[in-house]
């Protein structure tokens, strides 16, 4: 795992209709926006924030973590503007020993079925698989949340199982989680392929 990749500078990717790129003060309003909706945290382990100053310091903790090397928070712009944030996507956990990351990513409302978080997540694979040379990817996620295994399944991760009662999410308790995985070979193999 090549985490300089990651923690050198803050990597800014890109595809054909989106940039993933650093989220900054000036975003504010979008962020706030994302998180003041309970419905895109209905199946995360995430409380909606419904204060515009608790969102603001937000901002700074994602750079702080950054700094840390704990997690990086790309917002998800959409070209060819590129300045309005229509949600997020992170990497987090980097667990060197095992060479895997953990993924997450939620939209604002107004983007959903779009295909901008499959979109988003094919940029973060290639990225983390090509560059940073992880092995493994996984993602969690709760079961009643068709629309994030859509996303998973279309991006070539399997499902591998169910965690029954075995993870605290902070507003939900104690809940049931499905692990997605995707291995290296699994997505080389897939792109020969394409």
């Amino acid at each position: 795992m090549n985490v300089e990749k990651v923690f050198a500078a803050f990597p800014l990717l890109s595809s054909e209709n989106l940039v993933l790129k650093k989220i900054e003060d000036a975003h504010l309003q979008e962020v706030f926006a994302i998180y003041d909706n309970d419905k895109v945290f209905e199946y995360c382990g995430i409380i909606p924030k419904h204060n515009l100053q608790t969102v603001s310091k937000m901002i700074g903790h994602f750079d702080r973590d950054y700094q840390k090397k704990h997690r990086v928070k790309w917002g998800i712009f959409q070209k060819p503007q590129c300045d309005t944030l229509v949600g997020m996507i992170e990497a987090m956990d980097f667990n060197q020993k095992v060479n895997m990351v953990t993924i997450g990513y939620f939209l604002a409302e107004d983007y959903w079925g779009k295909g901008i978080a499959s979109e988003a997540v094919k940029i973060l694979i290639k990225f983390l698989f090509e560059e940073v040379n992880i092995n493994r990817l996984q993602a969690e996620v709760m079961p009643l949340n068709e629309a994030s295994k859509k996303v998973l399944l279309k991006n070539g991760f399997l499902k591998e199982g169910l965690l029954r009662q075995a993870t605290f999410w902070s507003g939900k308790g104690v809940v049931d989680l499905e692990i997605y995985g995707l291995l290296k070979e699994e997505y080389n193999a897939k792109s020969l392929n394409r």
